[in-house]
Parts: C-alpha cells; sequence; structure tokens
C-alpha cells in the first residue's frame, strides 16, 4: 500500500455526524473567516512588511508554482502516513486528530527531507523574511508545521509560540529575561517569524489557522476557550489558495480550528529566527545533505546542520514540545 493510499484509508473512515456537527458547518460556512482579509502578491514587500508588523501576520498568494505545490503536498503526505501509522486512535499530538510535524521527528523538525529543504530556496520568501527583519543575516530555526485530519472538530486554545525565560526545568526553548522586570518579549521587535505554505486551498471547514490581529505586542492574558469571543473563533485565515504563505510573528495569538471537510489540511513551515535572537538548536540536516544546497540555503540552516561524522535519527514518533 502506497503512503498517499495509506493516509486516504486513515483520513476517510464513515462517520455519521452529530447535529452539533452540522450545525458547526453550517454556522462556519457563513461566518468563518478574517472579514476583508488581504491577499498580497509577491511583489508587495513593502505592503507586506506594513500588514506583517500591524497584524502580526500577513498572506503573500503565489509564492510556489504548480510542481512546488504537488510536490510539497506529496511530501506531507507521505509523512502524515508515516505518524498516522503509529496512532490509530487519532489521539493526535496536538490534540485530538491533530499533528505537529516537527513534533513528530525524533529532530524536531523535517529538514531532512528534499519538501521542506525545497522551501529554502525560494527566493521571494528570502526577501519577504529579509524586509521583515531588516537584514538578510537570520538564521533558520526549524522545518515543521501541522497537519490535522477530518475529525477534529475541537478549538485548540489560543497560544504563543514564544515567551520569556524560564526555568530549564519547564522549557530549555526560551531565551529572553530582564533582571529589571520591565521589559517582556512583546516590547522588543520581532524575535522569530514562522512562514506557512499552503499545499492545498485553506478553506472556511478545512481546520484554518484563526489569527488574532495586533496581539503580538499584548501584554494583556490570552483567554481561554471558555472566555474566548466568538469572533476570535471565527477569526480564521481564509480561504487563502494552494501555493500561497502565510508570515507570522510567532508572538500574535493563534490556535487552530475543526477540520469537518473530508480531507487532510497541512501547513508545513519554515521558522526563522531575527539575526539578534536565538535558543538552543537541535540538528536537523546531515552535514552530507547541507552541503547540496544553495550557499544562501547553506547560510540559512547554518545552525541546523549535524556534524560530518554525526548520523541523523529521524524516525517518527509522537513525542511533541
Amino acid at each position: 500500500m502506497t503512503s498517499n493510499s495509506a493516509l486516504q484509508e486513515g483520513v476517510m473512515k464513515t462517520v455519521v455526524e452529530s447535529s452539533k456537527t452540522i450545525a458547526l458547518r453550517m454556522h462556519l460556512e457563513a461566518n468563518n473567516g478574517i472579514k476583508g482579509l488581504e491577499l498580497l502578491q509577491p511583489h508587495e514587500i513593502d505592503r507586506a512588511v506594513e500588514r506583517f508588523q500591524r497584524d502580526g501576520f500577513v498572506v503573500i498568494t503565489d509564492v510556489l508554482d504548480e510542481e512546488q505545490t504537488k510536490f510539497l503536498a506529496n511530501g506531507c503526505n507521505e509523512v502524515a502516513a508515516q505518524i498516522l501509522a503509529l496512532d490509530h486512535e487519532r489521539n493526535g499530538n496536538r490534540g485530538s486528530h491533530r499533528y505537529s510535524f516537527g513534533g513528530s521527528s525524533l529532530t524536531r523538525s523535517q529538514l531532512h527531507r528534499p519538501e521542506w529543504q525545497m522551501l529554502l530556496e525560494i527566493a521571494v520568501v528570502d526577501e519577504l523574511v529579509t524586509a521583515i527583519f531588516g537584514s538578510g543575516d537570520y538564521s533558520l530555526r526549524a522545518a515543521s508545521g501541522d497537519f490535522c485530519l477530518p475529525g477534529a472538530i475541537g478549538y485548540q486554545p489560543l497560544h504563543s509560540d514564544v515567551g520569556d525565560w524560564t526555568s530549564v526545568s519547564k522549557s530549555r526553548f526560551s531565551s529572553f529575561h530582564d533582571p529589571r522586570g520591565q521589559l517582556t518579549i512583546r516590547d522588543l521587535p520581532c524575535p522569530y517569524v514562522c512562514v506557512n505554505f499552503l499545499p492545498q486551498e485553506v478553506t472556511r471547514l478545512n481546520g484554518p489557522t484563526r489569527q488574532i490581529p495586533g496581539t503580538q505586542h499584548s501584554r494583556v492574558p490570552i483567554p481561554t476557550l471558555e472566555d474566548e469571543p466568538e469572533w476570535m473563533r471565527l477569526s480564521t485565515v481564509c480561504p487563502a489558495p494552494a501555493g500561497a504563505i502565510m508570515i507570522r510573528d510567532v508572538r500574535a495569538w493563534h490556535g487552530g480550528t475543526p477540520n469537518i471537510s473530508d480531507k487532510m489540511r497541512a501547513i508545513p513551515n519554515l521558522e526563522f529566527y531575527a539575526p539578534w535572537f536565538h535558543e538552543p538548536m537541535v540538528p536537523g540536516i546531515t552535514y552530507s545533505d547541507h552541503k547540496k544546497l544553495s550557499k544562501r540555503a547553506q547560510f540559512l540552516s547554518r545552525f541546523c546542520v549535524a556534524d560530518s561524522s554525526e548520523p541523523l535519527k529521524t524516525e517518527a514518533t509522537l513525542w511533541a514540545p
């Protein structure tokens, strides 16, 4: 059985919809999505930076061509099939029917795969990230992303992907600390961005990311699912076409939403540190594969390469950060 057919078998199980799910579908079809969502073109660099700084995210269409989009989609399907083979109950590692590509690899990354390596070579992404940071001297953090299956009918709590320093017993992936207690990481320029790539259209029904505009600098506590207002639940980045990217300030509040379509929704990513920011790293690409990349891609992934004498263990796992 091919990986694609195995994946199809995993996601196309017959489900008798409850009246609650049917009502949710009708509600999302009628109301889901950020009103007036602006989709920019790759040449609109200055406008993209302006929208990113204002909202904490921006969507750019026509970044991947048809061949690149298909190649990426096939890679996502192959990795998803490997992960799902370990989770017959679909418990997920980010909640029911939700999975992290990075959290499902011993390297915390999919950089060992050619599909994610390809993403490092896309010039307009480099141009956009350089413009956002004001410098090309940034670096790759990881090549990851997530996917959700039909049956992910719950909402993931709103969250931020980075925070101030905490003890190593809680997390070794935290860096910023002001001993005076006056500044938080939210008072600073963007420390790192996530570039999500869309290998398929993102619709109102297949689990679009909800993104709360302008929250990247907010010190207000993030609301729980119980306290979250309905407008936030509907503040989703959709519709957006296949081949587009979404660049996010990882501090901005965001979360997963229900996938009540009949297909998997994947958003593989590249994550980049600002030139002035760094956290502990886990190697994600072998020395020999690293040497096959372009000089620019080698520079961007300079902190992610394993030593030439070190093998890279990339087995699938259900571990998640």
